[in-house]
């Protein structure tokens, strides 16, 4: 009989997996997922990387890029000015590209805040109505001046600007309950979250891990970054789909743990509505003595995918200060606002201020609350001078104050 020859080698094939995988080297990582390429010679301050080829661009090539995406991710270090001037760059490009079909989403904001919004591009507001009217210094409390260049431009290029965030009573409430154990009231409120997604809990161990007490803390801020991300997800989700706004592209600013590695915000508006999007990042490589401090020991997860798709190298920045103080401590209500104290050696003692003052106005500017006198003195830069109105005793009275900085000026535990 004469051997099938034919076999032995389709044997041989069948048992070449077996030999190879008993045989063969174990599985490894070739390189780093988050910096597959890392460039060389180390970046400098204003270079952008494309991350995923470790290709340095301009930055027109990177807005030329972007520009093509439905929505543009900007993630932000807060209280950095560069951050802010790349976020207007990133809607000005998109702007010109897309003339009356952008618009603006602000984690700063929350949907409750859109008609102020709109009173705001439209121009029928001025900043300190505006300011006033959105609730700012209650809602974010930052400074403003970080983000007045880019509201300007929303307003002067009528670009529509919308809140994204979730609101304080809804994000206490979340906090403090699992979202399964809450109410029917408590539920109605809240969009579809899903806290099972592995990197987001990684992160938020990274970054609490070592400053709470207990698991049911860490829990609870787990719950509130899965709510903030998945309200601004649905934020995003429900404008683009109004009729008015298919068509339009969305730049979106956030704190980059909101944005970084795309599981935040990205990866939730995709869930819901799977449109093209870029995720744009800073990093900041130089860094001042005075924000050092500021700085949290944090040591995050090493995650399987890069950062963002461009990352722009920055300077840590000091925001231009102007900040004053005229040195009391206040009661505002009915209208009035009482002084409770003059701090020793502040602008106030030293123009003659006094206890039990009431503030009538500053430069003329009726002052009936406390976000009247926060904002009056918040326009003043060391050196300017000022008229504060005040009634005393039945009097009223012209006081001229002169804005001094330093120790004195900033001495004791005056408000304002």
């Amino acid at each position: 009989m004469i051997p099938d020859r034919r076999r032995a080698p389709l044997a041989f094939l069948c048992f070449l997996p077996f030999l190879l995988s008993a045989c063969g080297p174990a599985s490894r990582l070739i390189g780093d997922p988050q910096m597959p390429y890392p460039p060389t010679p180390p970046p400098e301050i204003g270079q952008i990387l494309h991350m995923p080829t470790g290709v340095f661009v301009s930055e027109e090539q990177m807005l030329e890029i972007a520009g093509r995406s439905r929505i543009v991710y900007v993630g932000e270090t807060h209280d950095n000015p560069a951050s802010h001037r790349l976020q207007l760059s990133v809607l000005k490009a998109m702007q010109a590209r897309h003339p009356g079909k952008i618009a603006l989403g602000m984690e700063m904001f929350t949907p409750a805040q859109d008609e102020a919004l709109r009173r705001w591009t439209a121009g029928e507001t001025g900043e300190k109505e505006f300011l006033k009217e959105a609730g700012w210094f209650e809602v974010w409390k930052g400074d403003f001046a970080h983000y007045r260049d880019i509201l300007n431009y929303c307003r002067d290029n009528d670009i529509p600007v919308i809140g994204l965030n979730a609101d304080k009573k809804t994000v206490r409430l979340v906090v403090s309950s699992d979202p399964a154990e809450l109410e029917a009231e408590g539920l109605a409120s809240l969009p579809d979250m899903d806290l099972e997604d592995p990197y987001q809990r990684g992160m938020v161990e990274g970054i609490y891990g070592g400053h709470v007490k207990s698991e049911g803390m860490l829990a609870g801020f787990h719950r509130a970054q899965t709510l903030w991300d998945e309200t601004m997800a649905e934020s995003i989700v429900t404008f683009l789909g109004r009729d008015e706004y298919r068509d339009h592209h969305l730049v979106v600013i956030a704190g980059g743990n909101h944005v970084r590695y795309g599981f935040g915000i990205p990866r939730r508006v995709f869930r819901r509505l799977p449109l093209s999007y870029t995720l744009i990042g800073g990093k900041e490589i130089v860094i001042p003595e005075s924000k050092k401090a500021m700085l949290m020991d944090v040591t995050l997860p090493k995650f399987p995918m890069t950062p963002y798709d461009f990352l722009v190298y920055l300077r840590y920045e000091e925001l231009e200060s102007r900040e004053v103080k005229l040195g009391v401590m206040f009661d505002d209500g009915g209208g009035e606002v009482l002084v409770r104290m003059v701090a020793p050696g502040s602008n106030a003692e030293r123009a003659g201020i006094r206890e039990n003052d009431v503030i009538l106005a500053v430069d003329g500017e009726d002052i009936q609350d406390s976000f009247d006198l926060v904002y009056a003195i918040q326009q003043k830069s060391a050196g300017d001078r000022g008229t504060v109105t005040v009634r005393r005793d039945g009097e009223v009275l012209e006081i001229a104050v002169a804005f001094l900085e330093g120790v004195d000026a900033h001495h004791g535990s005056a408000k304002e």
